[in-house]
């Protein structure tokens, strides 16, 4: 049997509220969060899996999708939903996302690229202008 997308990621959904957001394997390296989002056009809720950077008391999450040469659905729904739950570690938390611009997304995505250099491959990889940085602010 083939997993899915959804299979996999339920498995590190899974995985991460076991051990207070923590996840081994591939992610090991990274720190991940759970985005709470309503899709845009089915409204229904989604839980996603994201790697995130702690930025300024909230979060900032990269529309990479490995490099892929289209945005991740969850980035079109933080765009016509943007507020939304967070799961960090053991807790959960009420934010407001917003699309970073000018000094704030090359603060944020270059300390990415430093600190998971995978990123920048996903950036060299993508035929996309640039990667989506979306901030998750408490409210």
């Amino acid at each position: 049997m083939v997993a899915t997308r959804v299979d996999f990621n339920q498995a590190i959904i899974d995985e991460f509220r076991a051990n207070d957001g923590v996840v081994g394997g591939y992610f090991e390296h990274l720190t991940l969060l759970l985005l709470h989002h309503q899709g845009a056009k089915s409204g229904r809720e989604r839980v996603t899996p994201l790697a995130m950077l702690e930025v300024d008391g909230g979060w900032a999450v990269f529309a990479s999708k490995g490099g892929a040469d289209e945005n991740p659905a969850w980035y079109y729904n933080l765009l016509a939903h943007p507020l939304v739950t967070v799961e960090v570690g053991s807790g959960t938390y009420e934010v407001r996302a917003h699309e970073a611009t000018g000094e704030e997304y090359e603060r944020i995505w270059s300390t990415q690229k430093e600190r998971a250099p995978q990123f920048a491959e996903y950036e060299r990889k993508t035929a996309r202008d640039y990667i989506p940085v979306m901030v998750l602010e408490r409210i």
